[in-house]
């Protein structure tokens, strides 16, 4: 199976690519300030067809069978009209889909994943996306020596919508973003 990558970005230094590999379930970040030679910094799974439990599996080079660990968000409910049976509670988040539109700060250190590209594919490859809503993710990026890291308190959940679930796509910074030929 190949990989799809389905956006990526340049930060706003120069200094590192950033893409998503749809299908795969990968995020990757590349320093790219020897432009002959870029190398890998950041690698990190937040989904895709590639998890354990999926049927499909990668095949090494050796044959060995290879599956990506994908981890579960916990995030903590505070007390609401809606959740008071719930409040205090860790609530686990699976990763669905995979990572589909990116959007970094302009400082470079948090970069913003979701997971739906469109309806019809999302039916076809991740038919549990279009059940069970998709997400926002926040990943924290490592400015210094490269790499990446979920931010375990960030997760915006759109199966809960009112007339939901709801499948996001796309987001922007209000005033501009390091992909942004103007600012605010």
């Amino acid at each position: 199976m190949p990989g799809l990558i389905t956006d990526f970005l340049i930060s706003l230094d120069d200094r590192f690519v950033y893409f998503v590999n749809w299908l795969h379930g990968d995020i990757r970040q590349y320093n790219i300030e020897d432009v002959k030679n870029p190398k890998l910094t950041g690698q990190i799974w937040v989904g895709g067809l590639l998890q354990k439990g999926s049927p499909i599996v990668a095949v090494k080079e050796d044959g060995e069978t290879w599956q990506s660990d994908v981890p579960e968000i916990q995030i903590y409910v505070a007390p609401t009209l809606q959740t008071v049976k719930m409040s205090g509670v860790q609530h686990g988040n699976k990763l669905r889909g995979g990572p589909q539109m990116i959007q970094l700060s302009l400082d470079g250190k948090r970069l913003y994943v979701t997971n739906s590209l469109f309806s019809t594919w999302d039916k076809q490859f991740y038919p549990k996306l279009v059940e069970q809503g998709s997400h926002i993710l926040q990943i924290d990026v490592d400015t210094e020596n490269g790499g990446l890291k979920i931010n375990p308190n960030f997760f915006v959940d759109f199966g809960a919508e009112p007339d939901g679930p709801s499948l996001a796509h796309e987001m922007r910074y209000p005033g501009g973003d390091c992909t942004s030929d103007i600012w605010v």
